[in-house]
């Protein structure tokens, strides 16, 4: 596809995402979808209005009603879309930071569109195919205020609640300033956990924190949890699709080790499981463990729902999925990335045991990741044309499922481009942290040198 990645669409505001832009998504989705109504959601982004009156303005004139949810965390507005039998527009750059934003569309079953459908889409996009409705048929909006709270309220109902209360848990939460913040310290208090916040206004400047939640943007919580003596810190990323957890010692715990805890505590023999590529040797671990089977898919959400799908239809059961980034699955409670419902099955765990003991069978892995950004499509072309080469004379078969990931046995290294963002990004994991940084350097060192050539 030539507009829709791996999460829906996202460019830097102004630049490559314009106003007239998403007016064009809106159109041509409104156009393909052929619905007489549709919701519209954003995250906290400063951008996140603007673009929702283009999106409202392109759905009006193809004839469709708007539902406007507002500030809502992405899995508050696909359980309307699911619960109301709507479409919905997501107005959202999830990790990115604030000059980023982007728009993600949502089926009537509330699930994110499979590849096929976005390329319905984008092919009225790019041939400008658009249902125009006359003046008298243009659609009206209306505004739905009630999205949050029947979100959390649903949450309450799929967790158990008790166990969680009996534990008497101190929850250090950083949010991130993103859409999280009006649902999840509500719902973590209901569960009975004493709530301790950071960065918990909703801002979409981002002034505490970079939206992505990764450890090294998480210095806030981690002395947050050491001041407060809390059993776990929790962090969410700006749509709160995703959550990635402190130990009780103030120390950060990675995606993986997160996941394949999850993971351990969901599946049964005969399960499967669904990840991305860059899989950590972690989840490997656990269905080799388990006596689960793993199936891999080119990087992004949109193409692990696409998978789980498949084994539904062909019968298999998949009661947890996911990647590394704290963005996991949990299909059976829904097909969506949700960050207070990942955060509470984590809870779970850690009313049982202390967090630092749920992952510690996951820790001895070390991971990489080198982000080399381009501002020109020859750069992104030497890039690849560099990857490929480096994956052809390396000392290993390249699985080029998405992108070029080589296994060496301890350790494998990963090349591929972003689906989000002007980045080629080289992931690595080893069985230590020299080794895991020697090759992800080493191929970063082969990529770097072809944009030196231009």
């Amino acid at each position: 596809m030539k507009l829709f990645g791996s999460s829906g669409t996202r460019g830097v505001v102004g630049e490559s995402l314009t106003p007239e832009f998403v007016l064009r998504v809106a159109k041509a989705a409104g156009t393909v979808w052929n619905a007489d109504r549709v919701a519209i959601a954003r995250d906290t982004r400063t951008t996140g209005e603007m673009f929702v009156n283009a999106a409202m303005s392109g759905l009006a004139s193809v004839g469709v009603d708007v539902d406007d949810l507002g500030v809502v965390p992405t899995p508050a507005a696909v359980k309307y879309c699911e619960n109301q039998r709507v479409p919905g527009v997501v107005i959202t750059a999830s990790h990115n930071p604030p000059e980023f934003n982007g728009v993600k569309l949502v089926g009537d079953d509330g699930v994110e569109l499979a590849v096929e459908e976005l390329e319905r889409i984008e092919d009225h996009i790019l041939a400008e195919e658009f249902d125009v409705a006359a003046w008298d048929g243009v659609g009206a909006t209306r505004t739905v205020e009630t999205v949050n709270d029947d979100y959390r309220e649903e949450l309450l109902a799929s967790i158990d609640r008790e166990a969680i209360a009996d534990a008497n848990l101190t929850v250090a939460l950083d949010p991130g300033h993103g859409a999280g913040s009006l649902v999840t310290p509500d719902f973590l208090r209901e569960l009975g956990c004493e709530v301790r916040t950071v960065n918990a206004q909703p801002d979409g400047h981002f002034p505490g924190r970079q939206s992505e939640p990764v450890p090294e943007n998480l210095r806030d919580l981690e002395r947050l949890v050491r001041a407060t003596d809390a059993d776990v810190g929790i962090a969410h990323d700006g749509d709160a699709d995703r959550a990635v957890f402190v130990d009780e010692h103030g120390d950060s715990i990675s995606g993986e080790a997160s996941l394949a805890a999850l993971a351990a505590a969901a599946l049964e023999p005969g399960d499967v499981t669904v990840s991305a590529v860059n899989v950590s040797q972690r989840l490997v671990d656990v269905c080799d463990e388990v006596g689960a089977d793993l199936e891999l898919t080119p990087i992004g959400a949109t193409n692990l729902i696409t998978r789980i799908r498949e084994l539904w239809r062909e019968g298999e059961t998949v009661p947890v999925a996911g990647e590394g980034n704290g963005g996991v699955f949990f299909p059976n409670y829904r097909l969506v990335r949700d960050g207070a419902y990942i955060a509470a099955k984590f809870l779970e765990l850690v009313a049982e045991r202390p967090a630092s003991e749920i992952v510690a069978p996951y820790q001895g892995y070390y991971n990489v990741r080198i982000n080399l950004g381009y501002t020109e499509e020859a750069e992104l072309t030497a890039m690849l044309n560099a990857a490929d080469e480096y994956a052809q004379s390396a000392d290993a078969t390249p699985n080029t499922t998405d992108g070029y990931r080589l296994d060496y046995g301890d350790a494998w290294v990963l090349v591929r481009p972003s689906g989000t963002e002007p980045k080629v990004r080289v992931y690595a994991e080893g069985r230590s942290e020299t080794r895991a940084t020697e090759l992800a350097e080493d191929a970063a060192d082969a990529l770097r040198a072809a944009v030196k050539d231009l």
